[in-house]
């Protein structure tokens, strides 16, 4: 089995069934899986912020960084590379309050109210979600099997295929 790490502001996508796709320390940060069983095509993006319009140059060079151009990309890669929305299984952690314990920025939060929105205008719904709380979490996706993992707390919980 491989581990493919998907570091901060990256995104990883593969139809390897030895592969899994990783990416550790989820804070405020949103790592996104989406696997079509079918295809068992499956990729994942780290995003750190909300909103691309805060650096439109940045966003040029590191897309996925930010939740909307993020995104939004991943599923132009995922629908390129075969992937129906029907089949699109959507798993989403965390948008925690690590750093921002007074919650005075609210990073966590608006990552994940902009993940919802790109959702619903895709027309895709989550099958999974660990999102919020002040913990940090790591999470993987089995291309073989579409199992989503989220380890936080020294603690392990899967998801199955709905």
């Amino acid at each position: 089995m491989t581990q493919l790490i998907v570091d901060i502001a990256d995104m990883k996508i593969s139809d390897n069934p030895a592969d899994t796709l990783i990416t550790y320390s989820l804070g405020s940060c949103l790592g996104v899986a989406i696997y079509d069983p079918v295809l068992r095509l499956g990729a994942m993006v780290h995003c750190m912020l909300p909103l691309s319009k805060v650096d439109k140059e940045k966003a040029k060079i590191r897309p996925y960084m930010f939740v909307d151009t993020g995104l939004q990309q991943m599923l132009t890669k995922l629908y390129e590379s075969g992937m129906r929305k029907a089949r699109a299984v959507v798993n989403v952690a965390g948008g925690s309050q690590v750093l921002d314990s007074q919650g005075v920025f609210k990073i966590g939060e608006r990552n994940f109210t902009v993940l919802r929105k790109i959702l619903w205008k895709n027309g895709l719904l989550m099958n999974a979600q660990e999102v919020g709380g002040n913990k940090s979490r790591t999470v993987s996706l089995e291309i073989a099997t579409g199992r989503f993992y989220i380890k936080s707390g020294g603690k392990t919980i899967y998801y199955d295929l709905p």
